[in-house]
């Protein structure tokens, strides 16, 4: 049981650094007031989540998914 506890802190670590990596990448919310000006009919505007952008939300939503799960199975008396 040591060695899944060392293998599951290992991949909690590495998920952490790059889930902060991830959330970094990301641009603010003010990067979107163009939308206010009726810019969000653009291309972009209607493919974000086929963008780089939005490919970081979802892998933001996994990674913190992941994140959450493995710190609960690590917090378990096993």
């Amino acid at each position: 049981m040591a060695v899944l506890r060392t293998v599951l802190t290992i991949l909690l670590i590495l998920v952490s650094i790059v889930f902060t990596a991830i959330v970094l990448m990301q641009e603010g919310k003010s990067a979107g007031l163009g939308a206010i000006s009726g810019a969000a009919e653009t291309y972009w505007g209607k493919n974000k989540g086929r963008s780089m952008e939005g490919t970081l939300v979802k892998l933001t939503k996994v990674l913190g998914i992941a994140f959450i799960l493995l710190a609960l199975v690590l917090n378990l008396n096993f």
